[in-house]
């Protein structure tokens, strides 16, 4: 079916965000007969296209490249039928019914939507940091901790994030800093107390990260060999030799386009029943959208499942299902 001719009809189900939450719904409703749209976004694949190999997806015991698991996920969804669309949605009314989003290309209706767009972590800002992306510097160590078993890393922050990767990456790593820009941890006291009861962190207090330093001609993908650090306080500055950087200093939910449209919580993240149900009814969300816990691609994919199986039955009690 031609693009232009999906918008001028009413969608069973639309779906916002190709990440694996994104792709794993499109491929349960397509399965399910009912012919799901995907508008992708302009970041089609989410996060895990930046990421080179993912070693802890089940079934792929040799590691798998983020952007291939991506577009294989894309490519098994349009096997079962999902139609896709390569563009972001800017806004929604979720007020009427059918429900109308709008995108590049014009407006679309549905009948029920799932929003999966994702969080993006909160990056430094630097060039460098750009550079090295996911040759040194990360935002997850759950994800790429494996790496840098028996080296040296950097975790950037001082709240419970930065204290669970830093305590994570300690069983793995020889040594991990703790870079943080103040003097104290914002982090609970229980994970505070336990990272620095870790022989193997050492914390670099009212610091704050100028520049990721390495080393970017000798072969074909740059690495990294340290950190230019400028103490806040003194105005020092200083390097730190580590492999690797990782950042935890929170994330940003990809909830902007919404505009009130949806419940969210103080950081805009989408709030959801067990069921993946937004506060509208036959609106759900699935994935790092709403999860600020876990962030991993099986879960997130977890979430996907389920918010497509939770649309398939809206649809049938609305008798819209074949």
């Amino acid at each position: 079916m031609a693009e232009n001719e999906a918008k001028r009809e009413v969608e069973r189900a639309v779906i916002i965000g190709s990440g694996p939450a994104g792709w794993t719904a499109a491929i349960y409703l397509s399965r399910a007969n009912l012919s799901p749209i995907v508008y992708t976004g302009a970041e089609v694949g989410g996060q895990l296209t930046t990421t080179t190999e993912i070693e802890n997806f089940p079934g792929f015991p040799n590691a798998k490249d983020g952007p291939e698991l991506m577009a294989d996920m894309e490519e098994q969804a349009k096997r079962y039928g999902a139609r896709v669309v390569y563009e972001e949605i800017e806004g929604v009314d979720f007020s009427t019914r059918p429900f109308v989003l709008r995108a590049g290309g014009g407006t679309v209706k549905a009948h029920a939507v799932i929003i999966s767009t994702g969080a993006s972590p909160r990056m430094l800002g630097l060039e460098s940091e750009k550079t090295f992306w996911s040759r040194g510097v990360h935002t997850c160590a759950v994800c790429d901790g494996g790496f840098y078993r028996g080296k040296t890393v950097a975790v950037i922050g001082g709240g419970d994030s930065a204290m669970e990767e830093a305590t994570y990456l300690a069983k793995l790593c020889e040594k991990v800093y703790v870079v943080h820009r103040r003097d104290e941890l914002r982090a609970s006291r229980i994970m505070a107390e336990r990272a620095m009861a870790t022989r193997n962190i050492e914390f670099v207090w009212n610091s704050v990260v100028e520049e990721v330093l390495g080393d970017t001609e000798s072969g074909p993908f740059p690495k990294m060999t340290g950190l230019k650090l400028k103490n806040r306080k003194t105005g020092e500055q200083s390097t730190l030799a580590a492999d690797g950087m990782f950042l935890a200093i929170g994330h940003i939910p990809n909830s902007g386009f919404l505009q009130g449209a949806l419940e969210t919580d103080d950081a805009g993240y989408v709030t959801v029943t067990g069921a993946q149900q937004t506060s509208v009814e036959g609106v759900f969300a699935a994935g790092d959208i709403h999860d600020h816990v876990y962030r991993q691609a099986i879960t997130a994919a977890g979430f996907g499942c389920k918010a497509a199986l939770e649309v398939e039955r809206y649809l049938v009690r609305q008798g819209l299902a074949d």
